[in-house]
């Protein structure tokens, strides 16, 4: 399990965070894999957001270690190898589409026809070519998200991190984005997805199931179906949660 830490893109180590009294994460141990899409599966409060900020070097953990890209968080030496997209637009709304694309590009170094080619290459994965000088603040909700996931890989990052980013944006288009994160994959790029569509889970090559801060699973989407007995993810959700329910139980009895 060493190597494995520390060779990883993305690796936690026994990592705890605590709010005062409150324990977002407890305990949690996980690898991510260079060159796959890794999914964070769980409820509102199972502390999905508080690992990827960790991951983000936006905070420290309580106890345990974080590892991303073989250097322990926070490290300011990795943000420029790391793409982010927030559950909460971190875009400028009286800038156009286009500015905003420019000025991400411009805080990763990208200038010239280098920025010229990655805005038009990003907006035409997203399908908004033909929004490039409209303002944001214009935009419906589900155009925003396809801008942000365009300022989120203007860079090319060789890491991203993914906070629900297809919400409000619709079928056609999530499956669109997610044939390109196969793309990316295949091409070294490593993701780590915080997901609640049961479709997007089913294309993880793993997930991580949380609950409550603690970790209760982590396997790949046919591993978790075939350990539950259950084929809906909602299903092996819960077969999870029981089962952990009931050890923590015995322990406490012991």
């Amino acid at each position: 399990m060493g190597d494995e830490l520390a060779n990883a893109p993305v690796a936690l180590a026994n990592v705890s965070k605590a709010f005062g009294q409150v324990r977002a994460l407890s305990g949690v141990t996980l690898t991510v894999r260079a060159g796959e899409t890794f999914g964070l599966i769980g409820p509102n409060g199972s502390g999905k957001t508080t690992l990827i900020r960790l991951l983000l070097g936006l905070g420290k953990p309580t106890g345990g270690t974080v590892r991303v890209l073989g250097r322990i968080m926070p490290d300011r030496r990795v943000a420029a190898q790391i793409g982010y997209m927030t559950q909460s637009s971190a875009l400028y709304s009286e800038l156009s589409v286009r500015e905003n694309l420019a000025f991400f590009g411009a805080i990763y170094g990208l200038h010239g026809r280098a920025l010229a080619g990655r805005i038009t290459d990003t907006l035409r994965l997203v399908d908004l070519l033909e929004r490039v000088d409209a303002p944001v603040a214009t935009l419906s909700g589900g155009m925003r998200q396809r801008v942000s996931l365009a300022c989120a890989l203007i860079h090319q990052p060789r890491l991203l991190f993914l906070d629900e980013p297809t919400v409000g944006i619709d079928p056609e288009l999530r499956m669109a984005f997610w044939d390109y994160f196969a793309r990316l994959n295949t091409e070294g790029v490593t993701i780590l997805v915080s997901t609640h569509h049961l479709d997007e889970a089913a294309r993880c090559t793993r997930l991580a199931l949380l609950r409550f801060g603690t970790l209760l699973a982590v396997d790949t989407p046919a591993g978790l179906r075939r350990e539950s007995g259950q084929e809906d993810f909602d299903k092996a959700f819960l077969y999870f949660a029981q089962r952990q329910s009931v050890t923590a139980e015995a322990q406490a009895q012991a």
